[in-house]
């Protein structure tokens, strides 16, 4: 083989990378020489994640409902990514802000228009029965999901509506904390005592989330949004993705778990309890909980209406095909 300029060039260049942080670039020479070529199943880890279908029971349809909830993590681990590049930016320009939260966006567009995989893609029979041996696991239990809204907007803004006229965007995220909104979609029907669902949850991660929280007072999406400059701000793109990441995050996606929910556990007008014990029927429709990422951007028409319109509407479909 030829020593050609350029390659003479790319060995100066890797021995200065490997000088200036004392290493023998001969050593890692000889590292690449040993070693083995990448393969696209060893790159991807393929066989470890086929082995992570680990259903509970016999039924197929269990593999179906646990391959597509993998799915979801992974795209909410591509979500937060960019979250928290964007959270690092001190002096963001429109054009990271709109690459980034454009990539958060395809990520809820792709998860939303997939849903039919669940909603169309269980025997209901047998999701009705697999579903016990889940108990109490919930998806409600998705901390990732959680992590995705403290990075998207004020805390103020996840408190429960009821309480949320109690607190100033000055209050301190240990003290709005034990109001967010979802630990009140995880309390039982008839007692409103706390879910097990909802006490797991709480021990494995409130120390965490709280933690988080507090970082994600100053470097959430809509803190990073007001370092634009006011023309950028203004900009019809950048006003148009951060709704439609409002809309995705807190109308579709849980109109889309809603959607599901009706199909699979409402049965000859009694609605089934969900595997958490969560009040699906008052947690999941967004006109009930109206929470919205950036309010500032929305009319007060818009919020008073805050999901009804979308809500209505696909349940009348679904309702009419069932």
């Amino acid at each position: 083989m030829e020593i050609t300029k350029e390659l003479e060039d790319r060995l100066r260049l890797l021995n200065a990378k490997y000088e200036a942080i004392g290493q023998d670039l001969i050593s890692y020479l000889d590292g690449l020489l040993y070693s083995e070529v990448t393969t696209y199943w060893d790159y991807i880890q393929l066989d470890t994640l086929l082995s992570l279908q680990k259903p509970k029971t016999s039924f197929p349809d269990e593999v179906v409902f646990i391959g597509y909830h993998q799915i979801t993590e992974l795209y909410f681990k591509l979500a937060i990514q960019e979250l928290v590049c964007l959270g690092k930016e001190t002096e963001p320009t429109k054009s990271s802000f709109l690459m980034r939260l454009n990539r958060v966006n395809r990520y809820f567009d792709a998860l939303i228009r997939s849903f039919s995989i669940m909603v169309e893609g269980m025997d209901q029979k047998e999701f009705l029965r697999f579903r016990m041996a889940l108990l109490p696991a919930s998806g409600f239990q998705s901390v990732q999901y959680r992590q995705i809204e403290l990075h998207s907007t004020d805390l103020i803004h996840l408190v429960t509506s009821s309480k949320r006229d109690e607190f100033t965007e000055d209050d301190a995220p240990e003290k709005m904390y034990p109001f967010i909104y979802w630990k009140y979609g995880a309390t039982e029907q008839l007692t409103g005592k706390k879910t097990l669902t909802l006490t797991q949850f709480e021990v494995r991660y409130d120390e965490e989330l709280l933690e988080l929280s507090e970082k994600c007072s100053n470097t959430n999406l809509w803190q990073i949004y007001k370092r634009l400059s006011p023309e950028d701000q203004n900009d019809p793109k950048v006003i148009e993705a951060l709704k439609t990441n409002d809309l995705n995050v807190n109308v579709y996606w849980p109109l889309a778990h809603y959607k599901s929910a009706v199909r699979y556990l409402s049965k000859s007008g009694e609605d089934i309890a969900a595997t958490g014990g969560t009040n699906w029927q008052k947690y999941l429709p967004p006109k009930f909980q109206k929470r919205i990422f950036y309010p500032a951007l929305w009319s007060a028409e818009e919020i008073a209406s805050w999901g009804k319109g979308w809500v209505e509407e696909q349940i009348r479909s679904l309702l009419k095909g069932l």
